[in-house]
């Protein structure tokens, strides 16, 4: 973990509609855990007419607190980031109450394939009931009563990924994309560290003045915590060919040593982050590959 980032792991707890700006309220979902910090953040954007932005796991007593922040109002998009099931399958229930019309991110799709057979640890992650009415695309822009959303194509913790400029309070929702409390988990095939590093670049030359992130508090240095962010993949990568050079061929020896104190649990979503960095290793010719694509199980070796 990098000290160049600037980590802030306070956040309400679960469950307490907090109102953050004129324009922004949020709630968060009683689904704490390691993938998830203190619950996933449902936010209401707007007054009157409002649109909500991941309405969480499909959590009834969630679900009714939502209806209940927003009771007298009238909800006219449901918008969603990204297909994890801690983001969207509160939609179903959310559009049955309100009739909003659900808007974000496409359906759930896979980067690309994991060959031989081998499998997403966290493949169970994915909402594939989830579909919208409408997919929003780079540029595309939802309107409400004094609020517009732009959504901002960042693939890289999941294929079809978005995240929303408030331009009315140069604000983001960066989804999973940009968190203040950790690191993004980048898990393939449904990840991608290429697409991750470009989405970063591209956020790079945006203006915002802060992030409200699916999870944890505002990032309210942006540029300075994408800087670090960067910094940290780098060491990330320097790690790997420090292992690599020193003998270790596979990605099951790798973790252990990289991830140097992480609870075994998270040696399986650990283990998928090394394999996203090492694909693009593989790629620009740095590491050689046992098998025709890098795998889990594949071997490695210094080019």
């Amino acid at each position: 973990m990098s000290d160049e980032i600037p980590f802030d792991k306070t956040t309400e707890p679960a469950g307490q509609l907090v109102e953050l700006s004129p324009l922004v309220r949020r709630l968060i979902a009683g689904n704490a855990g390691p993938m998830t910090f203190t619950g996933t953040c449902s936010y209401v954007v707007g007054r009157g007419q409002v649109a909500i932005i991941d309405p969480g796991p499909d959590d009834p007593d969630h679900v009714a607190r939502l209806l209940e922040a927003v009771s007298g109002e009238t909800v006219s998009h449901i918008v969603v980031t990204h297909t994890h099931r801690d983001h969207s399958p509160a939609v179903r229930a959310i559009r049955a109450a309100t009739g909003a019309q659900i808007v974000g991110c496409g359906p759930h799709r896979a980067a690309r394939e994991l060959s031989l057979g081998e499998q997403n640890p966290l493949d169970a992650a994915a909402d594939r009931g989830y579909r919208p009415d409408h997919a929003m695309r780079d540029g595309d822009v939802i309107t409400g009563p004094g609020w517009s959303l732009a959504a901002v194509e960042t693939p890289g913790h999941t294929a079809n990924h978005l995240a929303f400029t408030l331009a009315e309070e140069e604000s983001l929702f960066s989804g999973d994309h940009v968190m203040a409390w950790s690191t993004s988990v980048i898990a393939p095939p449904d990840g991608s560290m290429a697409a991750f590093m470009q989405s970063i670049e591209k956020l790079q030359g945006l203006h915002h003045q802060r992030y409200w992130p699916g999870h944890g508090g505002p990032v309210l240095e942006p540029q300075r915590f994408l800087r670090g962010l960067v910094q940290h993949r780098r060491q990330r990568e320097a790690a790997i060919l420090s292992r690599i050079g020193a003998g270790d061929e596979t990605i099951a020896v790798m973790v252990p040593a990289i991830y140097r104190g992480l609870s075994p649990r998270l040696h399986g979503a650990a283990a998928l982050s090394v394999l996203a960095q090492i694909e693009m290793l593989v790629a620009d010719g740095t590491l050689r590959c046992s098998d025709p694509a890098p795998l889990l199980s594949s071997r490695y070796r210094l080019a």
